[in-house]
Order: C-alpha cells, then sequence, then structure tokens
C-alpha cells in the first residue's frame, strides 16, 4: 500500500477531507477553509450537495461548480412528491415596534433587540397563547441572541412547558448541550428548545412538529433553513406548524414569497399572497392587520434606483469602506434587487458601471482620467458587447494577458488563449453545440483558430465600434489611440473586473435558461 497505509498522513488527511464534506453542505465551499482542503485534493470530480444553493454570506455557490447542476429540487416540488411534510404556517401580528432600531450592515443590533424582547411582557403572553392554541410535542424556536434564547426559555419553563437554550458556548441557567438537548426533546422530557443559530442547518429532528420564528426575517436563505429543520417527515406527522410573529421591520412581508419559491421579490406584493402558488396540502395564514402593514410598507418602499443606491453603499460597508468592483457588487448584493437589474438594462449598473460610480462621485483620481477620456467608450463597449455566446471571451483575455495588456495579439497568443479558456471546467461544451468531450479533445488547433477567426474575432472587428483592428502579421489588433490608456492601472482593474464579471454572468444566464427547459 505504500502512502496509502493505514495511519498515514495521506489517508488522515482523505478522512478529515470525507469527514468535512459530509457534515459541512455545499454551500459552504464559498469559505476559505473549504477552499483550501479542495485546492489541496485537487478533485477530478467534486459533488456538492446543499438544500440553498443560493448565495450563502453572499458569496455564489453556482460559480464554483461552474454552473453544472445535474439534479435540483424546489421546495414545492419537494412537499408536492412528499419528500417533506407540508406546512401550516401562521402569520402572527406582533405589535413590537421595530422603527426605532438602528439598522448595522442590513441586520438589526442584537442588543437593541434584546431591549425590545427581553421583559417585553405583552409579547410573551402572545407568543404563548399562540403556542397553546397549536400545540405542539416537539417545538424548536428561533431567537435573535443568547439572552433572548435563555430569556425565552425560563419564560415557558415558568408557565409549565419545560424548556432548555441551545447556543455556542453556553453556560446559562436555561441553557443545554445540543445533542442532550435533542435527546430530551425526543423523549419529551423538554417541550421547547430554544436557539440561536445553532439549528440553521447541519442538524435534523425528525420529530419536530412546530417552529417559532421569534425575530425578524432578514435572509430568505436563512428562512428557509430553518423552516426546513422541521419539514422532514416523522412516522405519525401529518404537517408542520409555523409561528412567525411579525412586527413592523424592514423585510417584513418576505414569508409568503419565500414559501411560495417566488425569487423576484421586487414584482410581487406580500400582501397579495392568497394569489401566490404554494405547495400541496400547504396552508398560509396571516392576521388581518398584518395585510395593513404589508400594505403600507409597500406604499413606502424605495424606487428601484434607490434600491440600486442602498444596496451599493450596503456593500461598500461590508467592504469597509471600499468602493465594490462589478464582481464584489454582484457577490453581495441582495438577489431581489440584481434578478431586477438583469431584467432591466436602463438601471442595471452592470452595463455602464463607470456612470454609475461616476454619479455617486465614487471615482478615483485616475478613474477620472480614465471616465473622460476614450478610454470610458473602450470600457462601455466591453460592457455591452453581445454575449449570447462566450467566445468572445477568451479573445479579450488574450489581450488582457494577466494585466500586461497588449495592443495586438498573434494567432499564437490567441490559440493559447482560447484552448486555455475552453480546456477549464465544462467550458468545453460551450465549444459547439451538442459537442461531446472526446470531440472537443479531437479539435486540431487549426479548427480552433478557424473557430475564432470565424466567430469573436470577425464580430469584434465589426461591432466593437473601430476599437478592434485588422494589423498585418497579427490576428487581432486595438486602435492606436488606446496605446496610452491601456498602461493606466485603473484601466487594467476595470478591465479584469469586467472580463470576470461577464465571464461569470454568461455562466450564470446559460444555468438558469437549462434550468428553465
Amino acid at each position: 500500500m505504500g502512502n496509502l497505509a493505514k495511519g498515514s498522513p495521506l489517508i488522515k488527511k482523505l478522512i478529515f477531507f470525507v469527514s468535512y464534506l459530509t457534515r459541512a453542505e455545499f454551500h459552504h465551499a464559498v469559505n476559505e477553509q473549504y477552499q483550501r482542503i479542495v485546492q489541496y485534493f485537487k478533485p477530478q470530480f467534486l459533488l456538492g450537495l446543499t438544500a440553498t444553493p443560493e448565495r450563502m454570506d453572499g458569496k455564489n455557490i453556482y460559480e464554483i461548480c461552474d454552473y453544472n447542476v445535474p439534479y435540483e429540487i424546489s421546495l414545492k416540488e419537494a412537499i408536492d412528491k412528499g419528500m417533506l411534510v407540508p406546512f401550516h404556517y401562521y402569520g402572527i401580528y406582533d405589535e413590537t415596534d421595530y422603527s426605532g432600531l438602528h439598522l448595522v450592515k442590513g441586520h438589526y443590533e442584537e442588543k437593541a433587540l434584546n431591549e425590545t424582547y427581553i421583559g417585553n411582557v405583552a409579547r410573551y403572553e402572545l407568543i404563548y397563547k399562540y403556542y397553546m392554541k397549536y400545540r405542539s410535542k416537539r417545538a424548536l424556536g428561533f431567537c435573535c441572541s443568547r439572552q433572548h434564547a435563555e430569556d425565552m426559555a425560563k419564560e415557558f419553563s415558568n408557565r409549565g412547558i419545560p424548556s432548555v437554550a441551545v447556543y455556542s458556548n453556553a453556560n446559562g441557567e436555561f441553557s443545554e448541550d445540543r445533542e442532550k438537548a435533542i435527546e430530551k426533546l425526543m423523549n419529551q422530557e423538554i417541550k421547547v428548545i430554544f436557539s440561536v443559530d445553532m439549528f440553521n442547518e447541519g442538524v435534523d429532528i425528525p420529530a419536530l412538529d412546530m417552529v417559532m420564528f421569534l425575530r425578524p426575517t432578514e435572509s430568505p436563505i436563512v428562512f428557509q433553513q430553518q423552516l426546513g429543520r422541521g419539514l422532514r417527515t416523522y412516522k405519525g406527522k401529518e404537517y408542520l406548524n409555523v409561528l412567525d410573529f411579525i412586527g413592523n421591520y424592514q423585510k417584513a412581508g418576505l414569508a409568503p414569497l419565500i414559501l411560495s419559491g417566488t425569487k423576484a421579490f421586487d414584482e410581487k406584493r406580500a400582501c397579495e399572497y392568497n394569489e401566490l402558488e404554494y405547495p400541496d396540502n400547504c396552508m398560509v395564514d396571516f392576521d388581518m392587520h398584518l395585510i395593513d402593514l404589508f400594505r403600507e410598507l409597500d406604499k413606502k418602499s424605495l424606487s428601484i434606483k434607490e434600491r440600486i443606491v442602498r444596496e451599493y453603499y450596503k456593500v461598500k460597508e461590508l467592504l469597509e469602506n471600499r468602493v465594490p468592483t462589478r464582481m464584489e457588487l454582484f457577490t453581495y448584493m441582495e438577489d431581489s434587487v440584481y434578478q431586477y437589474c438583469m431584467k432591466h438594462a436602463k438601471e442595471n449598473p452592470f452595463r455602464r458601471y463607470m456612470e454609475f460610480l461616476q454619479d455617486l462621485q465614487e471615482l478615483s483620481e485616475e478613474e477620472q482620467r480614465l471616465y473622460h477620456g476614450i478610454g470610458r467608450e473602450f470600457i462601455a463597449v466591453m460592457e455591452t458587447t453581445d454575449m449570447q455566446k462566450v467566445y468572445k471571451m477568451p479573445i479579450l483575455y488574450s489581450f488582457y494577458n494577466d494585466g500586461n495588456i497588449r495592443m495586438e495579439v498573434t494567432e499564437e497568443e490567441v490559440l493559447k488563449s482560447w484552448k486555455q479558456f475552453f480546456d477549464n471546467g465544462t467550458n468545453w461544451k460551450d465549444f459547439a453545440d451538442n459537442i461531446s468531450y472526446e470531440d472537443y479533445k479531437r479539435m486540431t488547433d487549426k479548427q480552433h483558430l478557424s473557430k475564432a477567426k470565424s466567430m469573436p474575432i470577425k464580430y469584434l472587428k465589426a461591432s466593437g465600434k473601430g476599437f478592434f483592428i485588422e494589423k498585418e502579421g497579427y490576428a487581432l489588433a486595438l486602435r492606436e489611440d488606446l496605446k496610452d490608456i491601456i498602461q493606466l492601472e485603473a484601466f487594467k482593474a476595470q478591465m479584469k473586473d469586467i472580463l470576470e464579471y461577464r465571464t461569470m454572468e454568461y455562466y450564470r444566464r446559460r444555468y438558469l435558461q437549462g434550468s428553465q427547459i
């Protein structure tokens, strides 16, 4: 066995790698530790499994997989097929006033929520009333903080409903180790677990018959994860009761849209929840006060331009006040806002990013020079050039040349960039319709070059507003008056950002189109 002997360092690493990937759902592949492990082993084939493929913490899961998705199933489909139990969702009006609470990076501060919830007798009564109304053998309540979880466990226990709080580094009066708490819940020694970020994922308690949302819904992904804790099938379990206590917080009204599987939130209204389509045998019921609240919030909603600008500043704050690149804005932008941008070219900052930054007075001194010269027009060409196919990208990458931008490219340089691009991951699938990997590998350099000349090179010369020209001895060249422009560091950064973003967006779009077939 050599290096593969039992107990060898390699075997230990492999065991750790497998156990790590098994425990951590694939949406964690965006984090640095996960990426280091994957890069260390350099797998030829990597299968990712997750129930929440949408962006977690703003990172793009699909991009890691080159947008290759062999199978996916929605929440609605899973319930309709009996893989998960139906839900009975109750949106309960909570008079708690959030209007004076400060938002930090799009989230309510823990301290402010604690001050709002702890000692709030009216809220205790409301939660207890609805818990008793719908009854439960085993319930899970999601809280905003350790102190909140302790407080709720104490309140319920004092009312004769044995409860514990579960959170990391637990040391409170009502705290309990997670595994011990689950065991007690299963044995019905306790009735409720109040948790803080310990049951969002990776833990299954199929016997749960109720989940309670006791804090503002701020993230569709976290909401889905927490809902999913209770949707597992279990003998004798017909449905899951969901109690959502909703006040006038910023994202009130997300729940009905999430439950229906709606993704384009900007085109739907929460107050129209009865018109949404929910999974089979599911029920969604809102207090009438909430319908009035949703209508009021809709009236106060920002214009899409204001939302995009607000989203920009939110991302900038996340980046510690650094101006985001296109890729960073995409990565951290709220998904519903990004989807709107993609459908409305006129308001899409990704098609005119320098103009967008100029309007916000966010361009640096060197970027101002670039903006007020011919470089701005060239950047606009790269931002907006038609991308029904991906062929132009390797040609533009041959000019970019890892930041040492060329004024002209030879056939050999084009060929190298072209093959490097299509050899990456499964990009070869875009070389031609219905091509197999074996067919692709049989392609000669002459055939590759012929394709590059007959498609992207030809079209860049025709539709590149005169920036791409013929030059003797070269496959393609740039106009002479760009010579000084391409030396600017600001231009190099802009070109790199455009190529990375447009390549990513092409594959994102291709995936979405394929998933709708």
